[in-house]
């Protein structure tokens, strides 16, 4: 770890996340370990079921979020916190209004993936197939649905 962080609330450009804005707020370079991030979406987004190695934790700051982790589904307002363990098949969206949380996941595999979809996969015209590709580069899974 290289020292203690700082963050204002200049943190740095919302990486586009197939359309949620995620902000890294720490990367695991920074801390050594986890990472910690912002993030925020228009209502209807989040991202498909998916899941991976690294557990994850989201704290509801804004707006109303609806969670599946496994066979639970749950709605949660600001104060709501989640846990997420590693290898669970989960997903959210984002409600009314839209939405705002902090998240932290337990290794550096999530800042890299996230930096990585900004850069290749357009929000407006998601490349399912090339999302997947991403995502498995990096240890996660995105089940397709049945044709």
């Amino acid at each position: 770890m290289s020292g203690a962080i700082i963050i204002n609330e200049n943190a740095g450009r919302p990486l586009n996340v197939v359309g949620e804005e995620i902000t890294v707020l720490a990367s695991s370079a920074q801390t050594g370990s986890y990472e910690v991030f912002h993030q925020a979406g228009a209502e209807g987004s989040g991202p498909p079921p998916h899941s991976h190695p690294w557990d994850e934790a989201f704290y509801i700051i804004r707006g109303e979020i609806t969670f599946g982790v496994g066979e639970k589904t749950a709605a949660g307002r600001p104060g709501t916190f989640v846990h997420v363990p590693g290898g669970s098949v989960h997903w959210f969206r984002f409600g009314a209004g839209g939405g705002e949380m902090v998240s932290m996941t337990s290794n550096g595999n999530a800042s890299r993936l996230f930096t990585e979809f900004d850069r290749e996969i357009s929000p407006q015209q998601p490349d399912l197939g090339k999302l997947v590709e991403i995502a498995t580069r990096y240890g996660a899974s995105i089940p397709l649905p049945p044709r």
